[in-house]
């Protein structure tokens, strides 16, 4: 059993797909798939049920996935702390999508300027994946918003973010110097999914001033949300990172008056699992750049 085989199938897992993991492992599908025949011909059985495109493990596949995904990490801590030289190396960086856009680039950058030969693989996703990945060691450091759930985590708050009115230019309420919650129990409210910790904010927030906002859909993008505010379809509470970045004239933002709806950001790692030097590094860099 050879170690780039537990990374091929590891990656298909990961992917679910052949062609996607291949691509992402930077080989041809075909020899992917000759890895991964010999891997269970090894084993006597096969670890995928293939499907059409897409795959789901066997049960020697379920067998083998903590067994793999121990070995390829236990390789690759080993090889980092014998070559740890603070200055290379490669940093797994998660941030949920409300975040990642508006921080990632400026903030990866400046390290990056300071440290050209390290690496980044940058991963999106839901605060849900961000914290399984932390857990099980699959990312190095991550940005999220509270609340969830930090058992075993590292958790080290950056900043408090106010979360701000926005709406289509043009709207009734756009010139009002002072716009309350209550004032906006007559407009529809497009926010994002449940999976979104930022929804979580935002009912949250609406809850305790006892205000029930109509929602007239949810999203899986932000930036579907400000388009949707921008086309009149109604109003939202958004993060003021997003307004920062924000040029389209089609949009306005106000911030509440009285109690102002805020999140807070904060950086994550699991301390249970190797760290490199530069990886330490990093998480000091984040952490002075951004608190």
């Amino acid at each position: 059993m050879e170690l780039f085989q537990l990374r091929y199938f590891l990656k298909v897992v990961e992917l679910g797909n052949f062609t996607r993991a291949a691509e992402a492992s930077s080989v041809s599908q075909p020899a992917l798939s000759q890895a991964i025949q010999k891997l269970e011909d090894e084993l006597g059985q096969p670890v995928f049920e293939r499907l059409g495109r897409r795959v789901e493990l066997t049960d020697a596949g379920r067998m083998l996935l903590p067994r793999a995904t121990q070995a390829v990490q236990l390789v690759d801590e080993a090889r980092a702390s014998i070559t740890d030289d603070g200055e290379s190396g490669q940093i797994r960086v998660s941030a949920i999508p409300t975040i990642a856009p508006y921080l990632l680039p400026s903030v990866l950058g400046e390290f990056a300027s300071q440290f050209p030969q390290v690496q980044f693989e940058v991963q999106e996703e839901v605060t849900d994946q961000v914290v399984k990945r932390l857990r099980h060691g699959e990312t190095d450091a991550a940005l999220l918003a509270l609340p969830f759930d930090s058992t075993h985590l590292e958790v080290v708050p950056l900043f408090e973010e106010e979360l701000q009115l926005v709406l289509p230019a043009g709207h009734e309420l756009a010139d009002r110097k002072r716009i309350t919650l209550q004032t906006l129990r007559e407009y529809p409210f497009i926010l994002l999914d449940e999976a979104h910790c930022l929804s979580d904010n935002v009912i949250s927030f609406c809850h305790r001033k006892a205000f029930q906002p109509i929602t007239t859909g949810r999203f899986t993008q932000l930036a579907t949300v400000l388009e949707l505010v921008a086309l009149g379809q109604g109003v939202s509470l958004v993060p003021q990172m997003a307004r920062d970045t924000d040029h389209d004239p089609r949009r306005v933002y106000r911030s509440l008056a009285g109690e102002r709806p805020t999140r807070r950001i904060v950086l994550s790692w699991n301390p249970y699992r190797f760290q490199s030097r530069v990886q330490k590094r990093f998480i000091e860099f984040v952490k002075a750049r951004l608190q």
